[in-house]
């Protein structure tokens, strides 16, 4: 991006940390149980994490039943026919250094899938993709003896968030590719590691009233991705 495009877009930056409110993190329980889906599969329940920022914190709606989490678990019972015992480990703001340092050390052993949320706020921080790929190579590392699986979500779309001026959501955007371009190196190689994004275009009601973070039918077709 030339720099009067980039002055343009940390003018915007400034304005948006000045006038959006964000929607606060989810309340009630931190995890639950969804019931197996018809037929019935023999089989204890799978139990799955999701781990991040404020998307697995669950801003946007009221319960974490209502976000990914819930969503998540819903149609894995679904596609499986086993339940799903779900958990939620997320806080509002965390980068992928909050995550490796404060929320990695509280998910548990013996999980089926973690899925991880995070990278949003690592871009809207200007981290280099050099510390990304050092956190992400950690929590990665970390994730390795506690579960079977991990799916790491590609950052959102920023050119599509409603909130964001357009030239401040090209710069997000580019800074996003960057660090997903990271993310599909690191996962790459490593076996039972899924790097997943959502290409299509999110619908009008994907994101919730503070038209930043997704609502419970955004957070529905974003766990479904995987």
């Amino acid at each position: 991006m030339n720099r009067p495009r980039l002055l343009v877009a940390a003018a915007q930056g400034l304005w948006l940390r000045a006038t959006v409110k964000p929607a606060p993190p989810a309340t009630g329980l931190d995890h639950g149980t969804a019931a197996a889906g018809s037929p019935e599969q023999p089989g204890p329940a799978l139990r799955v994490t999701v781990l991040g920022d404020s998307t697995a914190a669950g801003c946007g709606v009221a319960t974490h039943d209502d976000g990914y989490p819930g969503w998540l678990a819903r149609g894995l019972a679904d596609r499986t026919g086993r339940a799903v015992e779900w958990r939620a480990v997320g806080q509002f703001g965390a980068t992928a250094s909050r995550v490796r340092h404060r929320l990695l050390p509280q998910v548990g052993d013996g999980l089926d899938a973690v899925v991880l949320l995070a990278g949003a706020n690592d871009v809207l921080s200007r981290r280099p993709p050099a510390a990304w790929r050092e956190d992400l190579t950690a929590i990665l590392d970390g994730l390795a003896d506690r579960t079977r699986q991990v799916v790491v979500v590609g950052i959102p779309p920023f050119r599509h968030f409603p909130t964001i001026p357009a030239t401040l959501g090209r710069y997000l955007t580019e800074s996003s590719a960057a660090l997903d371009a990271v993310s599909r190196e690191v996962c790459k190689p490593r076996p039972g590691v899924h790097w997943i994004t959502i290409e299509d275009t999110p619908g009008p009601d994907f994101f919730s009233p503070d038209r930043f973070h997704p609502s419970g039918a955004g957070y529905r077709v974003w766990a479904a991705a995987a």
